[in-house]
């Protein structure tokens, strides 16, 4: 025997219109995800769907909208006049969404909030010291922050997901801002005091696709380095610890210069290596201005050395464009 519970009609509208604005939603998701690819197979793997669902909900979406937004082929599908018109709103629906949900969720005493995510080498000291800046001086505004990789951190930031992605050197995508907060460079020191590189001891510290790409024109021959890491610090740690030589951020290989502990190999070229701030365009209000701001006035701040770095004791870090009045004693 089965019981059928019955919903009041109140209950069940609200159950259908939440069903409903979750389906639309998916929709659009799923439209900018074959849009930005060009490929429904590819959607179909970046949504973890099957490709059958992702033509599905396109033809369903074009039913609703009684337009064509895509051409298909068997060379792949590209977007039609109305598909190109609907992205921008397609856009717009999938992070007013996200940001109303996010409110939704606020947790007691706070205002608003804002999240951000970085790549793995941006955490310290820049991730930190916003985190820090925007709990003294915005104490009101919910914080999450998470560390990604950068495709993925994008890919949140176009769905709204998340407010504000810190990546280095990231492609343009069409309605996302790309703001610069540091003009930063790569230079390559070594342990010996003969300012000399060995292959043997050569330390590849994976900064990105951008400087891979650079890398290989310059250095055929470290096409297979010895050492490998994907993360700046520990490879610094390394060197200092055992030896060797590898591409370091100036700003954090400054400080080791000056006191005598590593040495710039003199005839190794630069690359540039800057950080940005990527956020909607769409995106504008206080929150999101006081976010930027805080994230201007960190990058700002001369960095030390990423060893034994001390980043909550950083009081230097300005009260410029603060959420509270500068007179306010927020405790940390």
């Amino acid at each position: 025997m089965s019981i059928r519970l019955a919903l009041p009609r109140r209950l069940r509208c609200r159950s259908n219109i939440q069903r409903n604005l979750n389906m639309d939603i998916n929709l659009a998701r799923t439209f900018l995800a074959a849009a930005e690819s060009g490929s429904f197979i590819a959607a179909a793997e970046r949504m973890h769907v099957s490709q059958t669902a992702i033509s599905a909900r396109i033809r369903t979406l074009e039913q609703q909208l009684g337009r064509r937004l895509f051409a298909r082929s068997k060379a792949g599908t590209r977007l039609t006049l109305a598909g190109e018109h609907f992205i921008r709103h397609a856009t717009n629906m999938v992070q007013i969404w996200e940001r109303a949900r996010q409110q939704a969720a606020l947790p007691p005493g706070r205002e608003d909030g804002i999240s951000v995510g970085g790549e793995l080498s941006l955490w310290n000291p820049l991730l930190a010291d916003w985190l820090i800046w925007m709990r003294r001086h915005c104490p009101k505004i919910a914080l999450r922050a998470e560390v990604g990789q950068p495709t993925h951190l994008l890919d949140q930031v176009k769905d709204g997901a998340l407010d504000i992605a810190l990546l280095y050197n990231p492609p343009q995508r069409p309605g996302l801002v790309t703001e610069l907060l540091v003009e930063e460079k790569l230079i390559m020191i070594t342990s010996d005091p003969g300012q000399g590189m060995y292959p043997d001891q050569y330390i590849y510290v994976d900064w990105g696709p951008n400087f891979a790409a650079n890398h290989q024109a310059a250095f055929p021959e470290l096409n297979s380095p010895p050492i490998y890491m994907s993360l700046g610090p520990l490879a610094l740690t390394y060197l200092l610890t055992v030896g060797g030589a590898g591409y370091f951020r100036i700003g954090a290989a400054k400080p080791l210069l000056e006191a005598g502990l590593v040495h710039r190999v003199s005839d190794a070229p630069e690359f540039s290596h800057s950080a940005y701030a990527v956020y909607a365009a769409q995106r504008d209000n206080r929150t999101m201005e006081r976010a930027v701001a805080g994230l201007r006035i960190a990058a700002a701040v001369p960095e030390r050395s990423g060893q034994g770095h001390a980043i909550a004791a950083r009081p230097q870090l300005s009260q410029a464009n603060s959420c509270v009045k500068p007179d306010a004693r927020v405790g940390t």
